[in-house]
C-alpha cells in the first residue's frame, strides 16, 4: 500500500495521513517493530513523544542510570552484524551508552525517516466502516492505519506523589524518569531523594560522591544484590560472541531471558553449608543470578527465607551502624517480589558522613516548604530534591491514551477492574491493535530485548499471514482472552509475587486496581505457548475478511474465521 501524504505544518518535508501501520513510541520496541514491518513492505510511521529515540533510555539519565541487566544480553539479536559490530564497554552499561546504542541502531537501519520525534499520541480511535485506526497527536495531526501496535514501554509514566507545598519550594527538583539533558551539579549542595527503589539506588550512590550532605528519604527498603561492574574485557567480549547464537537461544526459552544456570534443587532441603556455598558462589557472580541460583527461591517462602537471610547478614556486615542496617533490611516481603535491585556500592554508601538514612514509615513526609520539606518528626533544609517516585507501570503508558475500540468502548473502562488480554498481545473488542510487552506477558519480569523481539516477531508474523489469506482484522476472542487472564492469575498464585506490595500489582498507585498483572511462568514456557497458537491457525483469535462489513456498523455480522 502507498502511503498518503500531505505537507507538514511549517516545514517543506511530507507527512503521511495514511499508513499501513503507526507505532507509538520509538524506544527499543518501537524500532524493532519498524525495521521489521519495513521489511515486510508496509507503510509505516512511528510518533514517538521526545526528541530522540530510545525510550527508557532516554527519558531516564539520573545520575548513575544503568541496566541491571548484562549490556550483551540486554541487547539486540536480529542482526549478527551489529551483535559483532558493537563494543559494550562495561559489563552493566550506562544510560548514557545504551542511549548511544539506540541511536546506533536507528542509523545503521535507517530508521529515522520513519520517526516523528516531539510527537505525543492524544487518541486512537477505530473506525468500523473503514476498518482502520483514526490516531491523532497532541499537535492535531490526523493518521489513518489499518494496524496500531503499542511501543509505549512498561515504565514511561512517570507518577509524583501528592506531597502539599510543591509549588511553594525555592530550590531544585527533578524526577528521575524526566531528568533533564542539561548537567545537573549537585556539588556543595544540601541533597534529599525521595524513594529507593532501582532509579533510587542508583542515584543515592552517585549523588552521594558529589552532594555536600544526602537525605536519603525511605519508606520501604527494597532488596539490593552487587553487580561488581567494570569494564568489560575484550576477551569475555569476544568468547561470548563467539558464540552469540547458542546463548540467545538458550535465553529465548530460560525462565527470565537470561540463560543463567539453577542448580535444580530446592533451597530449604540442602545441608546449610551447601547453601551457604551457593549463596556466597551466586553473591559474587553478582546481578539476578542470585535468585536465580536455586529454582524455589520465588515459589517456596521456606527457601526464601534462605536468602533473605543471607541477605540480611551481608548487609549488617557492610553497613557500619546497627540501626541503619536494620532500617535498610526488608521486612514486608519476600526477596525477589519487588523488583530486584542490583548495585556497585549501595550499602556501603550508608557509611559516608556525608549520608543521612530518614526513615519515614514511621515519620511520614507531610509537606514540602520553601526551604525542603517536614517530616512528622522533623524539618529538612534542602537545596534539590529528587524524587525517585516511580511509574505507574504496566497498564499506565497505554491507558494515558484516549484509545477506543469497536462502539467506542475505551480501554480505560473495558480495564476499570484490571487489564484483559489474549496473551498480552491484544483485547477483545480491538481489532488490529497489538501490544508489546503488554501486560499478561512476561515484560517486565524479563529481559525486555528478549520479550520484544519475540512479541514483534510473533506479530509481524501474524500480520503476513492476514496479508497473504486476505485478513482485514484480527482480534481475541471474548472467551480466549478470559481464560488467559484466569491462567496469569493462577500461574502468578502458584508463585511469591502477589506476596509484595509492589508496582506489579499496582500497589504504588493510589486508587489503582490491586492485581498481579505479568505472566510469572517464564519467557520459555511463554514463548511456546504463543508460538502454539500459531501453529493452531491463531487458536483464540478471530479474524475478518477483507471487505467485510463491521459487525457495529452494520446489523448483518460479518464474514469470520475464528483460529482453532
Amino acid at each position: 500500500m502507498q502511503a498518503k501524504t500531505s505537507k507538514r505544518n511549517g516545514g517543506a518535508s511530507a507527512r503521511r495521513t495514511s499508513v499501513d501501520a503507526v507505532v507509538i513510541g520509538a524506544g527499543f520496541a518501537g524500532l524493532y517493530m519498524l525495521h521489521r514491518l519495513r521489511k515486510l513492505g508496509l507503510s509505516v510511521v512511528v510518533f514517538e513523544r521526545g526528541d530522540g529515540v530510545g525510550g527508557t533510555w532516554y527519558w531516564n539519565r539520573y545520575p548513575g542510570a544503568r541496566c541491571d541487566t548484562e549490556s550483551m544480553t540486554y541487547s539486540y539479536s536480529f542482526s549478527g552484524d551489529l551483535e559483532q559490530e558493537w563494543e559494550w564497554s562495561e559489563r552493566y552499561a550506562l544510560q548514557s551508552e545504551i542511549l548511544a546504542y539506540a541511536n546506533h541502531v536507528a542509523e545503521r537501519f535507517d530508521l529515522l525517516r520513519d520517526i516523528e520525534l516531539n510527537t505525543a499520541v492524544r487518541s486512537v480511535v477505530f473506525d468500523e466502516l473503514e476498518q482502520t485506526w483514526q490516531v491523532t497527536t497532541e499537535g492535531g495531526e490526523k493518521v489513518s492505519a489499518r494496524f496500531c501496535i503499542s511501543a509505549v514501554g512498561c515504565l514511561s509514566a512517570a507518577t509524583m506523589p501528592d506531597y502539599p507545598g510543591l509549588k511553594d519550594y525555592t530550590g531544585e527538583w527533578y524526577h528521575t524518569g524526566r531528568w533533564p539533558h542539561e548537567p545537573v551539579s549537585f556539588a556543595g549542595k544540601r541533597i534529599g531523594i525521595i524513594g529507593t527503589g532501582s532509579s533510587g539506588v542508583q542515584s543515592t550512590i552517585a549523588i552521594a560522591k558529589e552532594a555536600a550532605h544526602l537525605h536519603v528519604f525511605q519508606r520501604t527498603p527494597n532488596y539490593s544484590i552487587p553487580a561488581w561492574n567494570g569494564p568489560l574485557a575484550r576477551e569475555d567480549a569476544a568468547k561470548l560472541k563467539e558464540n552469540y547464537a547458542a546463548w540467545r537461544e538458550a535465553a529465548r526459552y530460560s525462565q527470565i531471558g537470561i540463560p543463567f544456570e539453577s542448580n535444580g534443587k530446592s533451597a530449604k532441603s540442602v545441608p546449610v553449608e551447601e547453601r551457604e556455598r551457593e549463596f556466597e558462589a551466586a553473591w559474587a557472580e553478582g546481578g539476578f543470578n542470585f535468585v536465580m541460583s536455586y529454582p524455589d527461591l520465588l515459589m517456596d517462602i521456606e527457601s526464601n527465607r534462605t536468602a533473605a537471610d543471607f541477605v540480611e547478614r551481608k548487609i549488617r556486615a557492610t553497613v557500619n551502624d546497627p540501626a541503619v542496617a536494620d532500617l535498610l533490611i526488608p521486612k514486608d516481603h519476600p526477596i525477589g517480589t519487588k523488583r530486584l535491585c542490583v548495585d556497585t556500592g549501595y550499602y556501603e554508601t550508608f557509611n559516608r558522613d556525608n549520608v543521612t538514612l530518614v526513615d519515614i514509615r514511621n515519620a511520614p513526609i507531610e509537606t514540602i516548604t520553601a526551604e525542603g520539606l517536614r517530616t512528622r518528626d522533623a524539618s529538612y533544609a534542602l537545596d534539590v530534591i529528587v524524587f525517585a517516585t516511580g511509574f505507574d507501570a504496566i497498564t499506565g503508558p497505554l491507558l494515558k491514551i484516549d484509545i477506543r475500540g469497536r462502539g467506542g468502548e475505551r480501554l480505560v473502562d473495558k480495564w476499570a477492574e484490571g487489564p484483559r488480554t489474549y496473551l498480552g498481545l491484544a483485547t477483545a473488542g480491538f481489532p488490529n491493535l497489538f501490544m508489546i510487552t503488554g501486560p499478561g506477558s512476561p515484560c517486565v519480569l524479563s529481559n525486555m530485548l528478549t520479550s520484544i523481539e519475540q512479541h514483534v516477531d510473533w506479530m509481524v508474523t501474524c500480520i503476513e499471514r492476514m496479508r497473504d489469506e486476505g485478513s482485514a482484522t484480527i482480534e481475541p476472542n471474548v472467551q480466549a482472552e478470559d481464560d488467559w487472564v484466569k491462567t496469569v492469575h493462577e500461574v502468578g498464585h502458584t508463585t511469591l509475587y502477589p506476596m509484595a506490595n509492589s508496582w506489579y500489582t499496582g500497589a504504588n498507585i493510589p486508587g489503582k486496581v490491586r492485581m498481579f498483572t505479568p505472566y510469572a511462568g517464564g519467557v520459555g514456557t511463554y514463548r511456546q505457548i504463543c508460538d502454539a497458537v500459531a501453529e493452531k491457525n491463531y487458536e483464540g483469535f478471530t479474524f475478518t475478511p477483507t471487505g467485510a462489513r463491521s459487525r457495529v456498523s452494520d446489523d448483518r455480522p460479518a464474514v469470520q474465521t475464528q483460529g482453532r
